[in-house]
């Protein structure tokens, strides 16, 4: 008779759930003796992502803030100067589409006449950088922007 690969208890041949834990059994993994059950390494969701691509997806406009967080979190690209160099200036990047839509359009907007949209022009030049620098990083070519770059560098400099 197996056992439950969660907490141990025998379960029946056919039986899909614990009855004790409510675990989800596998017939592969039933064993018949409790002590055989080796614990199981945890899978990494990022095991298939390289990092020309982990560096690509910091860039994407306004969502690309994510992947640089999980970029930065992750053991496996903890070491790589250049995937964490992208995910910092990625994160520089969206910080300033946010002071453009935080700051910049509620003053704009504030002003009487406001024929002369400098908020839209700010959007779509930090639009049209991301664009460039995901094309830049697909290619595996490194390219600093001018203030945000240096802060990326410093940052990722430091561990």
């Amino acid at each position: 008779m197996p056992f439950c690969t969660q907490c141990g208890h025998q379960v029946g041949d056919a039986d899909v759930y614990c009855a004790t834990c409510g675990r989800r059994q596998s017939p592969a993994s039933a064993s018949n003796t409790p002590s055989s059950q080796a614990p199981r390494a945890p899978v990494d969701p990022l095991a298939g992502l390289s990092p020309r691509a982990a560096s690509v997806l910091c860039y994407i406009p306004t969502v690309g803030w994510i992947a640089a967080v999980v970029v930065l979190a992750t053991r496996k690209f903890k070491a790589d100067k250049l995937v964490r160099f992208h995910a910092f200036q990625g994160l520089y990047l969206f910080a300033a589409w946010l002071m453009v839509e935080w700051v910049v359009r509620p003053i704009v907007l504030g002003m009487p006449n406001h024929f002369f949209r400098i908020d839209q022009i700010l959007e779509g030049v930090l639009l049209l950088v991301s664009v460039f620098m995901m094309i830049k990083t697909s290619h595996d070519e490194p390219y600093v922007l001018p203030i945000v770059g240096e802060l990326a560098q410093r940052s990722a400099a430091e561990q």
